[in-house]
């Protein structure tokens, strides 16, 4: 028997691999060596289903003994002790603590797996999102689980009853003999263009125990959705509950700790039907897929046409999506394919044109952009197949790693395809509401070579102009959500080469004039209207065209006529009449537009913001206080200068190019702030004292993490308390406020002892903001200060400002 081990490479790898000639299975006098073996073997169809989900590993370090003396394995979660360097590991929250678990992305990390004895890797039915969290199921899962007095055959008849439903619903499950007792049905559930699930796992859940239900109504004698044991004599338990967030299943294709090398192997629907069905072995599942049978391909998470992208990166150095599973068909809601137009500045700054076509997006490098007009073509370089989870990446690749620099998503929509050949591409792209792209017949034509590196020519193709069509009798405009700006430094607004406007500091409103009357709503939908009567009242100012929509803020000035946001919390929360219209006198508003989105029936915002600002200040000479269109600054350190010199929040830097993109955040409007603010999620109060004393000392404070995908109240971060900056009539309203919303339990657990001590926690439904000195290390605020309430904020909403 080797003892002191050797070095070997798999993958690229290096690791140290010992005692080869340990039998580990004695029926079968299966070694170490062969499992070790049989993991890197089976690797490109298994890690497909395994990657980007958490494995928790069963190990018998001892061996699996025999069936008259069975060893006993035992579960590990959190990664092991001594594990190298390259393993992927990602931390979950556990009630307690945060826990590292293993991923596996290559056949290293499965012979890894092998050399510490984890013989069965068990995985849950979501991935991790992209910014670490957990995403939705992307796969369905029973479990048949047989009873005493029953057996396979019984398992494959359940099996078949169920396909008949799932097939009914949808979606299409494929067997699995578990290699141990039973049959694991997957079915793969339909998911984002971001590659995580559309329904939580408790809603999957449920779907699977009244399906369970079901079939135990139709046939009692034969299956049983209880967990009771003595329910299970003579029928087979649906175990439907491993579709849990916190449930997981042997994965496909593992071995199992059973007296003999059994694994859990994909199996066909025919194979079910035999008589003489059994679960398979190591040797016959390898020979199964050296002569390429995988009934689960169809559920794998990746295409063999990502071979070029997955070699190009590491999961571990870039942000960039690993490939998911592909969305599932459902019946009826195939839609055409989807595409995006990304900036990309790497070495040089370019565009990449990326189409959804058999499973993969199809793409191509065009270093300066699409063209304008059917007047000029550009050259485009075809690149290697990326995951549909691209479809939505942006995001800062590391310096060192392939395609190092920014990544912005320009533009994304559908395409109508005409012609799809090896050396032609026709369609009709269609973007975004308010996107830049527009609507474009585009054709890409081969020029010179074939496949990756292969040279193109990029065509705007002629097409007839649409008319605009004004609304009907009665008709009321569409409803545009506010357009945001990204946030960045002097540095990068410079690169925009576009024109400064001061950043005010007030409530965002979306103005809409019909009827010879404005309405006005805030970022959250609500109608605000009633709030401000010196705006939008019979009385206030009356915009001398038809209809419009415009976008501005609500601005509230001090006595040195500077924007005050405290100013605005003196309105911003009133509803009745009579309050309304006494704070009015005593604190007037002002409603400066900065943009124009329809007029006169007609949608501007597709239109270039240059175009759309040259009719806001046509629109701004019939217009006076308390409408206002302020001048903009073409020298942004002017405008820099000015707004700091006068206490002013900042400034933001808009692209005269861009169109208005409804609902979204873009880079082609960038804000640059001198005061660092942050909005900030109340999750609890710590009890006032002397003065205070009935109301709060301080309020404690939480965010999402930048970029979480999945922003569920649970993965909220404590990031410190604010106990200045409050008014007496601020602080009797927060605690009116707050009173109701009173829970026994923190919604978040990293909450210093000292900080929880004698806290009270509420239900994290109040947005504030409030202006600070930094970050501490550990992601505290630093002198913090209150600003005021964020009713046109959401919680959803809040991340972590950099």
């Amino acid at each position: 028997m080797v003892t002191g081990g050797q070095v070997v490479q798999i993958d690229g790898r290096r690791l140290r691999v010992t005692n080869l000639e340990k039998v580990v299975y004695p029926e079968s006098g299966t070694t170490k060596g062969e499992i070790i073996a049989y993991y890197a073997q089976i690797a490109p169809v298994m890690l497909p289903h395994l990657r980007g989900r958490p494995i928790t590993r069963r190990r018998w370090v001892g061996g699996v003994g025999t069936a008259d003396a069975p060893a006993e394995g035992f579960f590990a979660k959190q990664l092991d002790q001594g594990a190298p360097d390259w393993v992927r590991r990602m931390p979950i929250e556990h009630s307690r603590s945060s826990k590292d678990y293993p991923l596996a992305d290559d056949a290293a990390s499965l012979a890894w797996f092998a050399q510490i004895a984890a013989l069965e890797l068990h995985v849950p039915q979501w991935r991790f999102t992209h910014s670490g969290g957990r995403g939705l199921p992307d796969r369905l899962v029973l479990d048949l689980d047989p009873g005493p007095g029953t057996g396979l055959a019984q398992c494959a008849e359940v099996a078949r009853i169920a396909r008949g439903i799932l097939t009914g619903m949808g979606l299409a499950p494929i067997p699995v003999t578990s290699g141990s007792k039973g049959i694991h049905l997957y079915a793969r559930l339909p998911v984002s263009p971001d590659g995580t699930g559309l329904r939580t796992s408790e809603e999957i859940s449920a779907v699977a125990r009244e399906l369970a239900r079901h079939i135990e109504a139709d046939h009692p004698d034969l299956a049983t959705s209880s967990m009771a044991a003595s329910a299970r004599v003579g029928r087979v338990f649906i175990d439907w509950s491993q579709n849990s967030a916190s449930k997981t299943t042997v994965a496909p294709y593992s071995l199992r700790g059973r007296p003999r090398p059994t694994v859990a192997a994909p199996r066909t629907w025919a194979e079910l039907a035999d008589a003489d069905l059994r679960h398979l072995e190591l040797d016959e599942v390898l020979g199964r897929v050296a002569a390429g049978i995988d009934p689960l391909a169809s559920l794998a998470s990746s295409s063999p046409a990502l071979a070029a992208y997955l070699a190009k990166r590491d999961a571990r150095r870039t942000p960039e999506p690993m490939p998911g599973a592909a969305a599932a068909p459902v019946a009826g809601a195939a839609g055409p394919p989807r595409f995006v137009i990304h900036e990309h500045h790497a070495r040089s700054l370019h565009f990449d044109l990326r189409i959804e076509r058999d499973g993969v997006l199809v793409c191509w490098a065009v270093p300066k952009g699409v063209p304008e007009s059917p007047a000029r073509n550009r050259l485009a370089v075809m690149t290697e197949p990326h995951p549909l989870e691209y479809l939505s990446f942006e995001g800062e690749i590391p310096r060192g790693q392939y395609g190092a620099g920014s990544m912005t998503v320009w533009d994304t929509g559908t395409v109508a395809v005409e012609k799809w050949r090896d050396d032609e591409v026709i369609g009709t792209f269609t973007g975004q509401p308010g996107g830049r792209l527009g609507s474009a017949r585009l054709a890409l034509i081969r020029t010179n070579g074939e496949g990756e590196k292969s040279q193109w020519l990029l065509h705007r193709m002629k097409e007839p102009a649409a008319p605009v069509d004004a609304p009907t009798a009665g008709e009321a405009p569409p409803r545009i959500s506010a357009m945001l700006a990204e946030p960045a430094t002097p540095a990068i607004a410079r690169g925009l080469d576009g024109w400064a406007e001061i950043k005010w500091d007030g409530v965002r409103a979306i103005g809409t004039w019909s009827d010879g009357r404005l309405r006005l709503r805030a970022r959250s939908g609500t109608d605000i209207t009633a709030r401000y009567p010196e705006i939008a009242s019979d009385r206030a100012p009356r915009l001398p065209v038809a209809d419009a929509v415009v976008d501005g803020e609500i601005v509230a000035f001090d006595s040195g006529g500077r924007p005050s946001f405290s100013h605005m919390q003196d309105r911003m929360h009133l509803t009745r009449e009579h309050e309304v219209r006494a704070e009015a006198t005593r604190t007037p508003v002002v409603y400066v537009l900065f943009d124009l989105l329809r007029l006169d029936g007609r949608d501007l915002t597709r239109m270039p913001l240059r175009g759309r600002r040259e009719l806001l200040e046509q629109l701004a000479l019939g217009l006076d206080r308390p409408l206002l269109v302020p001048p903009v600054f073409d020298d942004l350190d002017a405008a820099l200068e000015a707004s700091a010199r006068y206490g002013l929040e900042g400034v933001v830097v808009k692209d005269p190019r861009s169109p208005y993109r409804s609902g979204q955040r873009s880079s082609s409007w960038l804000k640059i702030k001198h005061t660092r603010m942050q909005e900030v999620v109340i999750v609890g109060i710590r009890p006032g004292h002397g003065g205070r004393a009935g109301t709060f000392g301080s309020l404690l404070l939480a965010v999402h993490e930048q970029g979480a995908a999945d922003p569920a109240v649970p993965g909220l971060s404590y990031i410190g308390r604010v106990g200045t900056g409050f008014t007496d009539r601020m602080l009797r309203d927060l605690t009116a406020r707050l009173q109701p919303l009173r829970i026994d339990e923190p919604i978040v657990r990293d909450v210093p002892a000292a900080d929880a001590a004698d806290a009270q926690w509420v239900r994290p439904e109040l947005v504030g903001e409030v202006e600070f000195a930094g970050w501490t290390p550990g992601g505290i605020l630093r002198h913090s200060r209150w600003r005021g309430l964020r009713p046109d904020k959401s919680p959803e909403e809040v991340r972590r400002e950099a």
